[in-house]
């Protein structure tokens, strides 16, 4: 199976040293710092990485893999100065800001003990390893197990070794041990702090091929902060619901950072397994959260506080490389005008919530199926401006809620068809709070019936609020509340027209 490279990740672990180990320890870290400050130099002069190689070899007494690490760590140093805009000739090995504090005069002899004890420690107590997948991990700082305990087995040259213990907590320590176990490569880099040692593990995740695309369809995801929770909703290849369901997600707006971390991947395992559960790709929103003031379900400091403790991306990044991790596709599509295609033409007709309407149309979209208006909501705006009815549901010369100066961008107006039907039918729902209401059934007979538009003998085209139109609109403020329905809930059947009579 071939493997995808995914994210870096860099561990901190103490050693604990003892006795001679301290001294044989501090011998090897001084001779390749200055093996690295030495290639760094040669390096600024114009020589060459192969040239280097054999004599810094003989001079700092390393083995030929520590002397090419040497190098090629001097030569990224000598790259990134270059990119950062700094001259590499100007380089100060240990920190210019403390070889700044030791040149000064005003300090005392304890101060400058002090100084000089950190700005050598820096200097001169660093080793640094590559690893190496031929190697399976690391050959000269290998991280090995022994009685339940883990260990760092450093050469020290001369085909000796020393076994130094790992003491670490780090929260990524169980992902790496899965990663030890299979051989994946690791770097480890050595510093001495304070009289202390530590080691840095960096290692790359490796992700499986993907084996679960969008072949027999897609599973939408639409994340909410308010209600907080998840919508989803499986499709088939032809866009048709086939299930849906929410995951509510309470755990993210309470308790501290570390244990919102924890639950965002709760929740983010509880999709994956979804996705596993129906073999079918995730289909995300691309969406960019902006602060937009009173928007939404609650206003004011509620909705600010709300949005604040929520982290959409943070949320959707979880998804995403669990997903990744076991192989499912993800796509991420335009948020635009998902939420009220949802809500007008797919909530209605099934008695969903918006949310889970608005994943179906997520999902579609994820598979590259377009959205049409609905022919009755064309004769809804065309009544509700007072045009004549026509055969085909759509004005001749119309703008499609665009100035007629603005370009023409079919994309673009079928946008604006949405908003303005949007606006219009919201108004008509909820006249005096300009609220999204929850119930969306009284739309069900507006967008299937027909009935908008017909003429009847001895009467005018009919408009909002008058003959059969008023009894499909609800009265104004009303405001019901949908049944939410579990997870896995199948999808009922589309109402007929013969339903309404």
């Amino acid at each position: 199976m071939r493997e995808i490279k995914g994210e870096n990740y860099t561990i901190q672990a103490r050693l604990k040293v003892k006795g001679e180990e301290k001294k044989t320890l501090d011998d090897l870290m001084r001779r390749w710092s200055s093996c690295m400050r030495f290639a760094y130099k040669r390096l600024l002069e114009g020589k060459k990485r192969n040239d280097l190689k054999r004599e810094l070899r003989i001079k700092f007494n390393l083995n030929s893999r520590y002397v090419d690490d040497a190098i090629l760590e001097a030569q990224s140093i000598i790259n990134l100065s270059k990119e950062l805009g700094f001259k590499p000739e100007k380089i100060i090995f240990g920190g210019r800001n403390l070889f700044e504090k030791l040149s000064k005069n005003h300090l005392s002899e304890k101060q400058k003990e002090m100084l000089r004890k950190e700005w050598k420690e820096k200097r001169q107590y660093n080793l640094y390893s590559r690893g190496d997948k031929s190697k399976s991990g690391n050959l000269n700082l290998r991280i090995a197990k022994k009685e339940y305990k883990y260990y760092l087995r450093v050469n020290v040259g001369s085909r000796k070794w020393i076994l130094l213990e790992l003491v670490t907590s780090h929260k990524k320590w169980g992902l790496f041990e899965s990663f030890l176990i299979q051989g994946v490569p690791y770097s480890v880099r050595l510093k001495k702090k304070n009289r202390r040692y530590y080691a840095y593990i960096t290692f790359e995740e490796y992700l499986p091929e993907v084996e679960i695309g969008f072949e027999k369809g897609a599973i939408g995801i639409d994340l909410n902060a308010f209600p907080s929770h998840i919508a989803w909703a499986e499709v088939g290849k032809d866009g048709n619901l086939i299930s849906y369901g929410e995951i509510p997600t309470p755990h993210l707006f309470d308790g501290r950072k570390t244990k919102r971390d924890y639950w965002a991947w709760q929740y983010a395992h509880e999709v994956v397994r979804i996705a596993l559960e129906k073999r079918k790709g995730i289909v995300l929103e691309d969406l960019r959260l902006k602060e937009r003031g009173f928007r939404g379900d609650c206003t004011g400091r509620k909705s600010r506080r709300i949005k604040h403790n929520f982290s959409y991306k943070k949320l959707k990044e979880r998804i995403i490389h669990l997903a990744m991790r076991y192989g499912i596709a993800v796509k991420e599509v335009n948020p635009a005008y998902t939420s009220v295609i949802g809500m007008l033409k797919y909530a209605p007709q099934l008695s969903l919530t918006k949310d889970i309407a608005s994943a179906w149309v997520i999902a579609r979209r994820g598979l590259g199926l377009s959205e049409g208006v609905p022919r009755n909501y064309k004769v809804f705006l065309q009544v509700a401006q007072g045009s004549p009815q026509r055969e085909s549901g759509r004005a001749d010369g119309s703008t499609d809620g665009r100035n007629l100066s603005a370009p023409k961008h079919p994309k673009g107006a079928l946008y604006n068809l949405w908003r303005v039907l949007g606006v219009a039918v919201l108004t008509a729902l909820s006249p005096e709070r300009q609220e999204t209401p929850r119930c969306l059934s009284p739309l069900k007979r507006l967008l299937i019936s027909g009935d908008v538009g017909r003429t009847l003998e001895g009467r005018e085209v009919l408009g909002p609020g008058s003959g059969p139109m008023g009894a499909q609109m609800p009265p104004a403020g009303f405001l019901g509340t949908l049944n939410r329905r579990g997870i896995n809930s199948p999808a009922p059947e589309l109402c007929t027209i013969a339903q309404f009579g």
